[in-house]
């Protein structure tokens, strides 16, 4: 009997760690496209909206899952990176436009996630917040250094998201949203005056960019093509995740800010709302959440850009190439200088950010649906009727973003 209950919890034990082991990649993707920006935005919509913007979410989410997922299947299928990938089917330009752009879009949206940090460590501890930009650069950088950077990027990736997931968890309780209105919000509706908020969710929950290094993550966890039917489901368990913290701050905001009126500019307003209610302590969650996001997307964010501008101009992507780490050294810090100097994002750098995205994200898209649908190259993982269906429409609802940000950059 003692041998039957020995062997018994030997199974449980390395059922669990199997579990464990096959979690890391899109967990990683969550984390670095769940920001402070993220958070702010699903604030807002639960503040102004109540719960009626949930089912956008839920789409945004959808096609992010897919994306995601095409990206994993493609860093199991290919011998090269994805970078290389398009080099040798469109040539070099194809790749360093790639590489240039999704360095530029990381390094425009850098200072919101050095500034975000920064403001949820001072509020937990009640000191300056630039000193706590300064302290999590430094950390950041540190962290870079260590031996098996992936791995330790994997664990800590993973603590911020179960951080951030406890954190709003928490604040969800403690507010006691309406169960009716929450199912209430998954019936399509565009509220007058929705549009905007509607396209910012899409911009920040389907991160195109984010994305597509999921193929990046899969080569740095050495994922092989055996390890496809878990490391698809991975990928859509870790995208589930992005949108249920977000899903829990919408209806947070919606049941707290909603009826007092309040509409937040940033995510500590939330912090400073939850005070009178619920004391210190749940200002204390909430912003430990906020941390989570912040610090995530902060070394996350830099990761992204530094690992793809390297591959883009031929450098390589692998973490450990001295070129990588140099390229996300230099993403870090300009956000940090940006958030020390200016104290938030400049319009001009949004704008900036905003133009270079028309380009890229679009065309990454395309890239992403040629490549998954190359028999060739994917065999037996390319891509099923219903992927490319979602993923078509995906590329639709990009292509109508980029139309926007021109008709607001070049009409308005």
């Amino acid at each position: 009997m003692k041998q039957e209950l020995n062997a018994v919890t030997t199974n449980s034990i390395i059922v669990k760690k199997s579990l464990w082991s096959k979690m890391g990649p899109a967990f990683i993707t969550s984390a670095l496209v769940l920001g402070p920006g993220s958070i702010t935005l699903s604030l807002k919509i639960g503040a102004i909206y109540d719960t009626q913007l949930i089912w956008t979410l839920v789409i945004a989410v959808l096609f992010m899952m897919v994306y995601t997922e095409m990206s994993t299947r493609i860093g199991l299928a290919t011998q090269a990176s994805f970078i290389d990938v398009m080099k040798q089917r469109w040539g070099k330009f194809a790749g360093v436009l790639i590489g240039v752009g999704a360095f530029l879009v990381t390094a425009s949206f850098q200072a919101g996630n050095a500034i975000g940090t920064g403001i949820a460590t001072s509020m937990v501890f009640g000191t300056q917040a630039n000193l706590w930009i300064v302290v999590m650069t430094a950390l950041g950088i540190l962290l870079l250094f260590m031996k098996q950077f992936y791995a330790i990027l994997e664990k800590l990736m993973l603590g911020l998201i179960l951080l951030m997931l406890l954190a709003f968890i928490i604040t969800v309780i403690l507010v006691k949203p309406s169960i009716g209105a929450i199912f209430s919000g998954f019936i399509p509706s565009f509220p007058d005056g929705s549009m905007g908020l509607v396209i910012a969710l899409f911009a920040t929950s389907f991160s195109i960019v984010g994305a597509i290094y999921q193929s990046y993550l899969v080569r740095e966890k050495g994922w092989t093509i055996q390890d496809a039917s878990s490391g698809m489901k991975e990928s859509y368990l870790g995208i589930f995740i992005l949108g249920f913290i977000s899903f829990l701050i919408m209806i947070s905001a919606a049941t707290i800010l909603k009826p007092q009126g309040l509409v937040v500019n940033d995510a500590s307003e939330m912090g400073a709302a939850l005070e009178p209610l619920f004391g210190s302590w749940s200002t204390i969650v909430f912003m430990l959440g906020l941390f989570g996001a912040s610090f995530s997307s902060m070394i996350g964010n830099a990761t992204i850009g530094g690992s793809m501008l390297a591959d883009g101009i031929g450098f390589g992507y692998k973490l450990s190439n001295w070129p990588v780490k140099i390229s996300i050294i230099l993403v870090m810090l300009f956000g940090s200088i940006v958030g020390l100097v200016f104290g938030q994002a400049p319009v001009n750098l949004i704008i900036f950010a905003q133009a270079i995205t028309i380009i890229v994200v679009p065309f990454i898209a395309i890239c992403i649906l040629v490549v998954a649908n190359d028999a060739k190259i994917m065999g037996q993982l390319k891509n099923s009727l219903w992927k490319n269906i979602v993923g078509f429409l995906g590329l639709i609802v990009l292509i109508y973003l980029a139309i926007n940000n021109v008709r607001n950059i070049f009409f308005s």
